[in-house]
């Protein structure tokens, strides 16, 4: 986030009621109490943020929600507005990485692994919303830890480690609808678009296909997927290239599971989740048939969130397939697990209960046809 153009000091004197009044203002509040006192505070920032609020009436014939805010971007605006407030209590990080409070922990180790080994040559202290390190330590303890893929196959070599700005597969039914696909005949090559942790090239390597390219644009992507890769023992399998799609030559198997929604991304991670106009979508399509050997096929995994959401039509979707000259060969859907899925209080409840993952197999077309 852009830095608060106001910043005050603030300590345990500070009340919860005014430090929400400050923070809702856009006045940053430099923390110079007690640490655990601080995260206090941001828990009651964000109770107060998301309590009910009371709904003032309009007047007849008048809608509650403008006619062209989609629920969907109400939903959004109003995660960014809660995300801005309570990024309001900074807290200061030292050169060292330490953090100088009363009853502050030692994060150092998690923040030298999001934010790189540089200590030593960095002077200055920096500003950090607690929010964020926050994030920080979440990551450092999901690297960690990893997280078991069933997919993968037996414990412990199916353990993905995502690291810092890397998007963890918390969702599992894309990866068992690939290890449930049937593979192209004698596949001994296999290209996988945005690789992200890896876990997409993991599973090609695990299910027999003898070399597997992987490319993401992302340098931490890269570097998460080979230290995941590493840990499984699947580096002389796969090898991970930096690039936008596809790498060089062609495969009879292309795999890609783009971001689902067409949407701007707030920050650099969401990108894993918004495709600011389908752009990876339609460039894979676009680009799949000169990447495909004779009878290839290409495997687009893909949630149809975006068609309840209203941000994306099926008839689009198979606008662009045909406009690609390719055809549809099969599909297989999957209906996810995750807990947003049965949360009746997400204001997105509707579309996500309506949700299913298809993967796609694709082809190129019949010369004339």
């Amino acid at each position: 986030m852009a830095a608060p153009k106001r910043v005050q000091i603030a300590d345990d004197a500070l009340s919860a009621d005014s430090a929400y009044r400050l923070a809702c203002a856009g006045t940053g509040l430099l923390w110079r109490g007690d640490f655990q006192n601080a995260r206090q505070l941001l828990q009651a920032l964000a109770r107060r943020i998301d309590r009910p609020r009371k709904v003032k009436r309009k007047p007849a014939g008048t809608s509650e929600i403008a006619d062209n805010v989609s629920p969907f971007h109400l939903h959004r605006q109003t995660q960014s507005q809660r995300a801005r407030t309570l990024g309001m209590l900074l807290v200061q990080v030292e050169a060292d990485r330490s953090i100088a409070l009363r009853r502050a922990p030692d994060w150092s180790a998690a923040l030298r692994q999001a934010w790189g080994e540089d200590g030593g040559q960095q002077t200055t202290a920096r500003v950090v919303p607690l929010r964020e390190l926050l994030g920080v330590v979440g990551a450092y303890e999901w690297r960690k830890n990893g997280i078991e893929i069933a997919a993968l196959g037996a414990a412990p070599k199916n353990r993905i480690h995502p690291h810092y700005g890397v998007y963890s597969p918390v969702r599992g039914e894309y990866l068992d609808l690939i290890a449930a696909e049937p593979l192209p005949a004698d596949p001994k090559l296999a290209f996988d678009i945005g690789c992200g942790t890896g876990v997409i090239a993991a599973l090609l390597a695990r299910r027999g296909i003898a070399r597997v390219t992987a490319t993401d644009v992302d340098a931490r992507a890269i570097r998460c997927a080979l230290d995941n890769l590493d840990r499984l023992g699947l580096r002389e399998q796969v090898e991970v290239l930096q690039g936008d799609l596809f790498p060089p030559g062609r495969a009879p198997l292309v795999v890609c599971n783009p971001p689902w929604l067409p949407a701007r991304a707030a920050v650099p991670i969401e990108l894993a989740i918004y495709d600011e106009d389908s752009r990876m979508l339609r460039g894979f399509l676009e680009g799949l048939g000169a990447h495909l050997s004779e009878r290839g096929e290409g495997w687009l995994i893909l949630s149809d969130l975006a068609e309840h959401l209203q941000l994306r039509s099926r008839a689009e979707l198979l606008g662009w397939i045909e406009a690609a000259g390719l055809v549809v060969l099969g599909q297989r859907h999957g209906v996810p697990h995750h807990p947003k899925v049965n949360d009746v209080s997400d204001p997105l409840h509707e579309a996500r209960a309506k949700e299913r993952t298809t993967l796609w197999r694709l082809g190129v077309a019949a010369a004339g046809a």
